[in-house]
């Protein structure tokens, strides 16, 4: 999972308005999280067990950053949550079932986005609960399109491997 943002607005957001800062960060926290957790329940459910003996069944936002890719998304405005790792001998078809581990990120991104989208519409929240639902909403949305780009090391390019016909996936 690969993040961008605009590194200077990050940091001067930081100096001109700590809690938009804070909200950004928390919906950042919470949008790694649940797009890493995605890639790791996937792997489990495909038959490998590589990221639950590596702690990675877990919406424990530790389990899932990545001290320096957390940093460089403050200082540098591109970085990157912790990879779930997985054994592709334990998948009954590899090639296909990366491929499906690698579309788990970003859908999860989608259907947060898309839940947070339905509950903003039909429940009245305070302004600052709505805030935070929308930063958090977009930061999703840009999260899933950013990795859906088709180029390695973005899930965007795993998924056209798994999935295109074997010629077109050794060309690309």
């Amino acid at each position: 999972c690969v993040l961008w943002y605009d590194g200077c607005m990050l940091f001067s957001l930081l100096l001109s308005n700590p809690i938009a800062f804070l909200l950004l960060a928390g919906a950042l926290v919470i949008s790694l999280t649940i797009h890493e957790f995605a890639h790791a329940m996937v792997a489990e459910k495909l038959g490998d067990p590589t990221p639950r003996i590596q702690g990675r069944i877990s919406l424990n936002p530790l389990a899932h950053l990545d001290p320096v890719g957390t940093l460089a998304i403050l200082f540098v405005g591109f970085g990157w949550g912790k990879p779930v790792m997985f054994d592709p001998y334990n998948l009954k078809n590899p090639r296909r079932d990366s491929a499906l581990i690698a579309l788990a990120g970003p859908v999860s991104n989608i259907l947060l986005a898309l839940s947070l989208s339905i509950l903003i519409h039909v429940v009245s929240l305070p302004e600052l609960l709505e805030t935070v639902c929308v930063i958090t909403l977009s930061t999703n949305v840009g999260l899933a399109i950013f990795n859906l780009i088709p180029v390695h090391p973005l899930d965007g390019g795993k998924i056209l491997v798994g999935f295109a016909p074997r010629e077109l996936a050794r060309e690309w």
